[in-house]
């Protein structure tokens, strides 16, 4: 396996070389943004803040620990981390699409013996690094599952995906015994890290409920639900509630779901309706495919799961202003798969592709009038794989990718969302309709914070085939700047083919499978946050306005920040 990622690493390494070439001999193209400060479109959410991953017990390895601290460093407002396998029985040891606690096993008799050590060093590590839990509730310890045999499965990349569920997945023989199970837990909890903490969590129950991550009916979900809300609440009364994290938009198991917890009958307090404190369902890309020899993307098939989720949810007037975390939202599905067709994720096409959707998000949210608080990007890291193995992550041995610097971007970037246009830009219902396969996405996000007396504009040039492409010949006009503003500091960060990108210096170095100490520390240090050379210490302002010019690559990001 290692010789055949060592083989896909150096294609993949003269294919890049190959499309720098070719896009550097490429004729420009222009176009023009406008960003009007004095435009605002509301406040600017920072929805990139949430992460997760399958496997939780990679949290407390070193190069866990270490991401984990990168994405504590994202800074205010807080960061968040949902991970699968939380209540799963063994004794830690990780594995791809695996994971577990021993939270729960019964003694000779059938008595509950609970063990919190594990996914207290969990909790813990995610606490200590400045991120919160985001409680999935699941899946099913072996002493509960109506089936438990086989129970951990045996599933590596190229197997069926199928092969992983198993007996975690099952409803539980006694659903008093699970839902104090869930009760005993959460007070665990709030004995050790306190009410008001634990106040500021997400519970939620399972993953995936809609498919194959539950073997029950959707009737004995939304039981195995009622029963853990209620757990939870019966443990901290103010706790934030919530579900029910869909494979895509949920469809009629969605309506369903949102039906039984406004009108239903609750089947743990025989009470009408559940608690429902927020709403989540899950969203990604079309599956990527590799036709003539490339990475073809599909965006559109993320964006109009988001846009028919967000539409459900507006038709519900009792649901009206009810935040929304999209509790997995990627390119594709599989974090843990590998292949050619999934060679975008150590480079820019990620990072392009990230850009682009986020900011779509946003808009789609404004088109429903919904309150989108939160997408979590499913994608963590995989300890001690070779380097950039082509798993979807956010890190690989210790070394943020690029996309990781797209995040690093939107932190930078806060007050509120102003108006911005750009003639490269589709629009989102055209990407949506088509994706982007004619010509590519150019566009911007922006933001104006007069508290800290900064605009900020994220601007990417994305296209769903990974191919050679002209340059964008940005012009950047910005207009309502604040009266006396003149010569406002201007920094530019970018992430392309040379800045921010860790993944193409590895490969530059001859793709070593055990990079030296020295070698370490220069790709550390590209790994961080870069800025564009020759970018000038100031711009000028005149009447609130001022222009300026860059060129921007294909399936590269810019982030401009002006500070007075």
């Amino acid at each position: 396996m290692r010789f055949t990622l060592r083989l896909f690493s150096l294609s993949v390494a003269t294919a890049v070389s190959a499309a720098v070439s070719h896009a550097a001999d490429a004729a420009a193209f222009p176009v023009t943004i406008g960003v009007d400060a004095a435009q605002t479109r509301g406040e600017l959410r920072p929805i990139y803040r949430f992460f997760g991953a399958d496997e939780p017990n990679y949290a407390y390895m070193k190069d866990g620990k270490k991401l984990l601290r990168d994405i504590g460093r994202l800074g205010e407002p807080q960061t968040y981390f949902r991970a699968h396998s939380l209540l799963v029985t063994g004794d830690g040891t990780p594995a791809l699409k695996w994971g577990s606690t021993n939270a729960y096993t019964e003694d000779a008799a059938g008595n509950p013996v609970y063990d919190w050590t594990i996914v207290d060093r969990i909790f813990d590590t995610y606490l200590t690094n400045g991120v919160k839990p985001y409680a999935q509730i699941g899946f099913m310890p072996k002493a509960l599952s109506t089936k438990p045999d086989p129970y951990q499965h045996e599933w590596r990349p190229g197997f069926p995906y199928n092969d992983i569920y198993t007996g975690w997945a099952y409803p539980p023989k006694d659903y008093a015994k699970w839902g104090e199970l869930v009760f005993q837990w959460v007070k665990h909890c709030v004995a050790r890290y306190g009410a008001k903490e634990v106040e500021s969590w997400y519970w939620q129950v399972w993953n995936e409920a809609n498919i194959a991550y539950w073997k029950g009916t959707p009737e004995e979900f939304r039981k195995l639900h009622d029963y853990a809300i209620d757990a939870v609440r019966r443990a901290l009364p103010t706790a934030r509630v919530g579900g029910p994290d869909t494979a895509g938009d949920g469809g009629k198991f969605m309506q369903d779901f949102l039906e039984h917890c406004l009108r239903g009958k609750n089947h743990a307090t025989g009470q009408v309706g559940t608690p429902l404190d927020f709403l989540s369902f899950h969203a990604k890309g079309t599956t990527p495919t590799f036709p003539d020899n490339h990475v073809r993307m599909g965006i559109a098939g993320q964006l109009k799961t988001i846009d028919t989720a967000f539409a459900r949810f507006a038709s519900f007037p009792e649901l009206k202003g009810k935040p929304i975390v999209i509790g997995e939202s990627d390119p594709d599905g599989c974090a843990a798969c590998q292949g050619p067709q999934l060679g975008y994720r150590s480079g820019t096409m990620y990072s392009s592709y990230t850009a682009a959707s986020f900011a779509r998000k946003h808009l789609l949210a404004e088109k429903h009038g919904v309150n989108l608080q939160g997408a979590v990007t499913w994608a963590f890291e995989f300890e001690d794989q070779p380097y950039f193995a082509g798993f979807r992550a956010m890190a690989s041995n210790g070394l943020t990718l690029p996309v990781f610097n797209v995040h690093r971007m939107m932190a930078k970037m806060s007050g509120r969302r102003i108006d911005a246009q750009s003639s490269g830009d589709p629009g989102v219902e055209a990407i949506i309709r088509s994706g982007v396969r004619d010509a590519p996405d150019v566009a911007a996000l922006a933001s104006f914070d007069a508290t800290k007396r900064q605009l900020t504009v994220l601007v990417w040039h994305y296209h769903d085939d990974d191919v050679p492409g002209p340059v964008a010949a940005i012009e950047l006009s910005l207009a309502g700047l604040p009266a006396g503003v003149t010569q406002p500091k201007l920094t530019h960060y970018r992430v392309d083919a040379t800045h921010s990108n860790t993944y193409t210096l590895w490969q530059s170095l001859g793709s070593p499978t055990a990079p030296t100490r020295p070698q370490y520390a220069q790709l550390e240090a590209a790994a961080q946050l870069a800025q564009l050379e020759n970018t000038p210490a100031t711009i000028t302002v005149e009447g609130g306005a001022a222009t300026l010019k860059f060129p921007l690559p294909r399936q590269a990001v810019s982030l401009v920040v002006l500070n007075w």
